[in-house]
């Protein structure tokens, strides 16, 4: 008996009708009951739609013209919106792009974790979702009349889009990367070149602090020296007074690790300052440092909330990165002991811990799912564990350590719904109950959505542990 063959063919126009979103905000309409994947499409349009690719079981089409538009339909600010990789939702309104995250976790909760009953509350959104990001990394290529040009990646491809603005990013931000690349054409600086391995300025980061307008500006390049260094210092520091810290990185390895191992300070100061809610942060060229800082004490305040400290806690912070989150739970446990396997990231937290006055915060090297394990097995016991993990999620040693360990609570922090979960159900089953899931929408224009989960230990008895 032969394979039913997909009701159609590559490079076929159809009219299609579209009915749901998938994760990453791409249309979903259906031909007989084959799904056809559609950028830039909305539920309730009907559309023009050339088929692309077509594989056993679902295809992918390019959208040609709206027939009948959504409402939520809404015309995107930026220029190079459809060939820039970076933002995948700016033609959608707002209120639809949080409905579409807070979908995003229940449908992950429902068919990864088998959690249906849990609550997953509205996504806390943005009162203007527009130029929060502090941090950018522009790479620098050739334009055709052998100038400089800088601008994120064409998407799924290493080619370039010129651009002069991002509006998802500090206005500050774009400002200096515009000049940098003004200044560098001007001096000839050679822009690097990937097939060939050849050439001098890769990157121009940024770093911006929100709440004190500290600006570092961070030029990366393959070779030792920054040619015409002092004048190309002098120019950004003419242009832009303001400016606290000029670095030169030195990458000078085929990869697309975008900062290399030696950093040098060409003027200024060797950190900025930021602050979220009453904490400050020294922020580095290397400090792991949330690029919303606007949504980060949103997302602190909810995992605060969850944790609910009275002052009595032992407290652990696993993946604790500079010590972000670490500090705010300080200031309302007893001790807090975070891990962080990136050792830089640890000697920030504990210099950030200095410089908010901070005592009862402890910090580590070391990988969560090994250091826990041992702590456990030492007989150490938390009253409340926070977890933020890598979008992989949580290694099984660790959860089974946190399972062992028996906390009170555990508060996870998740950048990825579908491993988020996974780990629940793996708590649940451990002997914890989840009681509410809060995303928060740290990346708007984008399918990125956080997720913060408040779990409680089942069945305590009278000692107030698991019986």
């Amino acid at each position: 008996m032969s394979k039913p063959q997909p009701p159609v063919n590559k490079n076929e126009t159809i009219e299609l009708t579209f009915e749901d979103l998938t994760h990453e905000g791409n249309g979903v309409g259906k031909v007989n009951g084959y799904p056809l994947f559609v950028p830039y499409a909305l539920p309730g349009e009907k559309a023009q739609v050339k088929v692309v690719k077509v594989k056993k079981n679902f295809g992918f089409g390019i959208l040609l013209d709206v027939k009948e538009a959504s409402q939520e339909r809404v015309d995107p600010p930026c220029d190079v919106y459809e060939k820039c990789g970076g933002c995948q939702l700016q033609h959608m309104s707002y209120k639809m792009q949080l409905d579409m995250k807070q979908k995003q976790v229940k449908d992950a909760m429902h068919k990864i974790g088998h959690l249906s009953h849990v609550p997953v509350h509205p996504t806390i959104g943005m009162e203007d979702p527009w130029r929060y990001r502090n941090k950018v990394q522009i790479p620098v290529g050739e334009t055709e009349e052998g100038g400089l040009k800088a601008g994120f990646y064409r998407k799924r491809s290493h080619d370039i889009i010129d651009m002069d603005t991002c509006v998802i990013q500090d206005e500050h931000n774009d400002r200096m990367v515009e000049a940098v690349r003004r200044i560098a054409e001007k001096y000839s600086i050679e822009p690097y070149k990937e097939e060939n391995h050849r050439g001098v300025l890769r990157h121009i980061m940024v770093r911006t602090g929100q709440t004190t307008g500290d600006i570092m500006v961070v030029i990366i390049t393959k070779t030792k020296k920054l040619p015409h260094q002092e004048a190309i210092v002098q120019e950004i520091r003419d242009t832009f007074p303001n400016v606290k810290s000029i670095i030169h990185n030195v990458n000078n390895k085929r990869t697309n690790v975008i900062m290399g191992d030696q950093t040098n300070i060409l003027w200024g100061d060797k950190y900025i300052v930021d602050t979220i809610g009453d904490i400050r942060f020294n922020i580095s060229p290397k400090s792991f440092y949330q690029v919303n800082p606007t949504q980060t004490k949103a997302l602190y305040d909810q995992a605060l909330q969850y944790a609910n400290l009275k002052g009595h806690e032992t407290v652990v912070d696993a993946y604790c990165g500079i010590g972000t989150i670490s500090l705010f739970l300080a200031k309302q446990a007893k001790k807090v002991l975070g891990v962080e396997i990136v050792a830089p990231a640890v000697d920030d937290a504990k210099k950030n811990a200095k410089l908010n006055n901070i005592e009862n915060a402890e910090f580590y090297v070391g990988e969560a799912e090994s250091l826990l394990p041992w702590w456990q097995s030492q007989g150490l016991r938390p009253d409340v564990i926070v977890v933020d993990p890598p979008r992989k999620g949580c290694d099984e040693s660790l959860l089974n350590a946190m399972i062992q360990m028996q906390p009170e609570k555990i508060v996870y922090v998740s950048c990825n719904p579908s491993t988020l979960a996974r780990d629940l159900r793996i708590l649940e089953d451990g002997g914890f109950e989840t009681q509410e899931v809060q995303p928060v929408d740290m990346f708007p224009q984008t399918g990125h959505v956080e997720c913060v989960s408040h779990l409680r230990r089942k069945n305590n008895n009278s000692d107030g542990r698991l019986s």
